[in-house]
């Protein structure tokens, strides 16, 4: 279905793809894997006619689709060829509600006088036939949502599934030959990405070829027939998924032998009785997260997690902590209360938030490395500051010293500090994130999908980047993940949110069935 040959890509002067080949057939899931930085993105982007390709000089290289060579210079271009790709990073209008997005660029119209007697251009949208499709490919995709709902301020997983019944609407309407799916399930629970890959599997049964990228190795061997493995922008093998595992792939992805973390590798320490935060009657107006009246007590010292289904609750406690949404009830920090809906407060008394939507919240894309590090810093803090005739002004070399460290350190994938964060890819964005959280210098860290669109091997050391905060530094931290076992992994204690509520607090060790009961609503039997 689509070949691609010797496909070379630079920016700015760093190659990031270098003769990479590859062939997907008809009806075949093909995974592709790679450490953050290796090129995947790249890869599909050339594919997908994204204006950054073009805009930086190319690539060099040919790719064919049903053996004929094509030269795709926009996504409208690729589209028109039976291509279809759900980013990693979302490609909705806030603004639009969800059957507007689902159906943009293919909107059901009907003639009316002036269209008839001036120009075409000037039909009506059909809006009933559009929402009765959006509504069965949302329906299709497992998400029971109003299709009139605008799409700001939804919840990143419900964007995830949005992004995917656009693709199903265009299955079922237009010529779609390929789909690429470039780190779809990131922002799922394990549940909620089973579902997604029976989908995935579904539209591959129909006869579209399926380009499947992921940083989560078991589902690319779970739904992959091939996985080819990129590493530093080149071709490192191609692997058949019956005959691989998850540590043949970690380690060809990465160079190196990798060990497994095992639920509950970090060391437990003198028991926590002292509590650093209290929140009492907790309840936030996230849409899809509506926090419901909740009562949490974190302990110093420790790491708590907190873990649910998508659209139960569990990001919307710390927004609304964090006062990025509305918020009403109690918080007391150090037995001060906390002022709700004020973010400024919040940074000012030593707690930092690294918010799980990088893209609108986390990050100034347009600006460099180091602003993005340290700004916030710098303002709240005046960190990286110096004054002189009574003006503070920000010290330059202060500022790129230490982003050059936090480069090093979380093994930021750029060609320095001045490069603009919009160019790099989202592994590495998520990195300049944690560096930003960091350089706040909190006492207490709240963390909300710290690994989502990072490779096995990042994926490692930012779990033992926490513990090491934590363990050494004596930084209290508030871990909210879709993913349980990295709760598992790392949490002193886990509290499972369901319809807003906490339904119950677990230890790491507690058995799969508990964990189970507790997603589904049900408090454990105590013995």
């Amino acid at each position: 279905m689509i070949e691609f040959k010797n496909i070379t890509k630079e920016y700015y002067g760093n190659t990031v793809l270098k003769d990479v080949s590859l062939v997907v057939k008809k009806g075949e899931i093909h995974g592709v894997v790679g450490e953050n930085g290796a090129g995947k993105t790249t890869l599909m982007n050339i594919l997908f006619g994204m204006p950054v390709i073009q805009e930086t000089g190319g690539y060099e290289g040919e790719m064919l689709i049903d053996g004929k060579k094509i030269n795709v210079k926009s996504p409208k271009g690729a589209m028109d060829l039976g291509i279809g790709m759900i980013h990693q990073e979302f490609m909705l209008i806030p603004g639009f509600n969800i059957t507007e997005n689902v159906k943009l660029n293919r909107e059901i119209t009907h003639p009316n006088l002036l269209s008839r007697t001036v120009s075409q251009k000037m039909e009506t949208l059909n809006i009933p036939p559009m929402r009765k499709d959006t509504r069965e490919a949302l329906k299709e995709a497992g998400l029971g949502i109003d299709e009139l709902l605008p799409v700001i301020g939804l919840p990143v997983g419900y964007k995830q599934f949005i992004e995917v019944a656009r693709e199903i609407d265009k299955a079922g309407t237009d010529n779609l030959k390929l789909l690429v799916f470039d780190e779809p399930t990131a922002v799922l629970t394990e549940s909620e990405a089973e579902k997604l890959l029976d989908i995935i599997r579904l539209l591959a049964q129909k006869g579209l070829a399926i380009l499947f990228i992921s940083h989560r190795l078991d589902e690319v061997i779970k739904v992959s027939n091939r996985v080819t493995i990129l590493r530093d922008g080149e071709k490192i093998g191609e692997k058949d998924s019956k005959e691989t595992n998850i540590m043949e792939l970690a380690e060809l992805m990465v160079g190196r032998k990798l060990k497994k973390l095992e639920i509950g590798f970090k060391d437990k320490s003198a028991p926590m009785n002292q509590s650093v935060l209290k929140i009492r009657n907790l309840e936030v107006d996230m849409p899809g997260e509506l926090v419901k009246g909740i009562d949490l007590d974190v302990k110093k010292g420790e790491i708590l997690g907190i873990g649910g289904l998508a659209g139960h609750g569990k990001i919307g406690i710390t927004n609304g902590v964090a006062g990025l949404f509305p918020a009403r009830g109690e918080v007391f920090y150090n037995d001060i209360p906390l002022p709700l809906n004020n973010p400024f407060t919040f940074l000012q008394r030593k707690i930092a938030f690294l918010s799980e939507d990088r893209r609108g919240v986390g990050l100034l894309l347009m600006e460099s490395i180091d602003t993005n590090i340290g700004l916030t810093a710098f303002y709240v803090n005046s960190r990286f500051s110096r004054t002189h005739l009574g003006i503070k002004y920000l010290n330059a070399r202060e500022l790129r010293n230490w982003s050059l460290k936090m480069i090093n350190e979380l093994d930021i994938r750029c060609v320095g500090p001045h490069q603009v964060v919009m160019s790099l890819s989202g592994g590495n964005q998520q990195k300049i994130c944690i560096a930003r959280a960091l350089t706040m210098e909190p006492e207490l860290l709240f963390v909300s999908e710290p690994t989502r669109g990072i490779d096995v091997g990042a994926k490692q050391k930012i779990l033992e980047l926490i513990v090491k905060l934590n363990k050494d530094m004596g930084m209290t931290v508030v871990l909210t993940s879709s993913e349980l076992q990295e709760l598992r992994t790392i949490s002193d204690r886990i509290a499972i949110v369901h319809h807003g509520k906490i339904v119950d607090i677990l230890e790491p060790d507690t058995s799969d069935v508990d964990f189970g009961l507790a997603m589904a609503g049900i408090r454990r039997v105590e013995q």
